[in-house]
C-alpha cells in the first residue's frame, strides 16, 4: 500500500536515544520526571496568571503564551519519546509523523517570534516607560501574538509540505525518537538537496529577522541603561530583562547549535543527543525561570495558596 505522495513506506520506526538495554529503564523514569516537571511547571504558570489580576499585563500575556506554547511542544515530543524506552519497537505511521513533525516546527517557530516579541516589549517598558501602556495595548499584544502564530503556522507548512512531496522506499528506520527533517531527509530515496535548501532558507530567515529584532531591542535597552545613574535603577532594568535574556540565550544557543549538529554533513547520532536539551530541557526550565526569578509570580502563588488553604 503506498502513501500519497508515491512512497512505498506507511510507517516509520523510530529508533530512540539509544539502543543500551541498560539504559532504557533509568532514561525511561528520568525523562518521565522530566515531563512531569514541565508539564506541572508550565500549566501552574499559566494558571496563576489567569487567576491573578495583578498579572494581567502585556509581560505576562507574552510568558502565558510562552508557557502554552512550551507544554503543547513537550505534549508533541515527549510521550512518544518514551515509548521507546519501553517497547521493542516504536512504530509510528507516516500521517503521525508528519503531523508531529508539523506541531514541532509550529511550536518553535512561533516560541521564536514570541520571544522576539517579548523583547520588543521589554524595550518600550524600559526605554519608553510613559508610552508604554499606550504603546503595548491589548490589541497590539493581540496583534503581535496572532502574527507569531500565522508565521509559526506558515514555516510549519512549508517544513511538512517539503518532506510530504518527497519518496520514501525501502528505508523506514528514523534515527532519531522523533520525526525531525534532517532525520526524514536520510531516509528518503528522493534527492534531497532542494528540501535542504529550503529548510536552511527558512530557519535562517526566522533567525535572522527574530535575534536581529531582539539585539536592537537589547541595544536600544543598553543605551537607556547607561544614563541612568542610580543603582535602583540599573537593578529594575536588569531585574526586568534577566529572565528573558536567560530564556533567550537557552533557546536560541541550543537551537542554532543542533541545527548544525544535525546537518546532513554532521553527526546524526550527536544531533539527537544534544537536541534533548533542546525538546525537552528547554521547556521544561522557562517556567521555573520565570517563577523563581520574579517576585510578582512568586507572590501570586502565595496568595493562590492562601486562597486554596482557605
Amino acid at each position: 500500500m503506498a502513501t500519497e505522495n508515491g512512497s512505498s513506506v506507511t510507517e516509520f520506526i523510530l529508533v530512540g536515544l539509544t539502543d543500551q538495554s541498560q539504559l532504557q529503564l533509568p532514561l525511561f523514569f528520568l525523562f518521565f520526571l522530566n515531563y512531569v516537571v514541565t508539564v506541572v511547571g508550565n500549566l501552574s504558570l499559566i494558571t496563576l496568571i489567569c487567576l491573578n489580576s495583578h498579572l494581567h499585563t502585556p509581560m505576562y500575556f507574552f510568558i502565558f503564551n510562552l508557557s502554552f506554547i512550551d507544554l503543547c511542544h513537550s505534549l508533541v515530543i515527549t510521550p512518544k519519546m518514551l515509548m521507546n524506552f519501553v517497547i521493542e519497537q516504536n512504530i509510528i505511521s507516516f500521517t503521525e509523523c508528519m503531523t508531529q513533525l508539523f506541531f514541532f516546527c509550529f511550536f518553535v517557530h512561533s516560541e521564536c517570534y514570541v520571544l522576539t516579541a517579548m523583547a520588543y516589549d521589554r524595550y518600550v517598558a524600559i526605554y519608553k516607560p510613559l508610552l508604554y501602556t499606550v504603546t503595548m495595548s491589548p490589541q497590539v499584544c493581540s496583534l503581535l501574538m496572532f502574527g507569531s502564530y500565522v508565521m509559526g503556522f506558515t514555516g510549519a507548512m512549508i517544513h511538512t509540505g517539503d518532506i510530504v512531496r518527497l519518496s520514501f522506499c525501502d528505508l523506514n528506520t528514523i534515527n532519531h525518537y522523533m520525526c525531525d527533517i534532517f532525520p526524514l531527509l536520510q531516509v528518503s530515496c528522493s534527492n534531497t538537496f532542494a528540501s535542504e535548501l529550503v529548510d536552511s532558507i527558512v530557519v535562517s530567515t526566522v533567525v535572522i529577522i527574530s535575534s536581529f529584532i531582539i539585539f536592537i531591542s537589547y541595544a536600544l535597552i543598553l543605551c537607556s541603561v547607561l544614563h541612568v545613574s542610580s543603582a535602583q535603577g540599573w537593578s529594575k532594568a536588569f531585574s526586568t530583562c534577566g529572565s528573558h535574556i536567560v530564556t533567550v540565550g537557552l533557546f536560541y544557543g541550543s537551537g542554532l547549535f543542533i541545527h548544525l549538529k544535525t546537518s546532513p554533513a554532521g553527526s546524526m547520532g550527536q544531533g539527537k543527543f544534544f537536541s534533548v536539551f533542546y525538546t525537552n530541557i528547554v521547556p521544561m526550565l522557562n517556567p521555573l525561570i520565570y517563577s523563581l526569578r520574579n517576585k510578582d509570580v512568586r507572590c501570586a502563588l502565595k496568595k493562590t495558596l492562601k486562597r486554596i488553604a482557605n
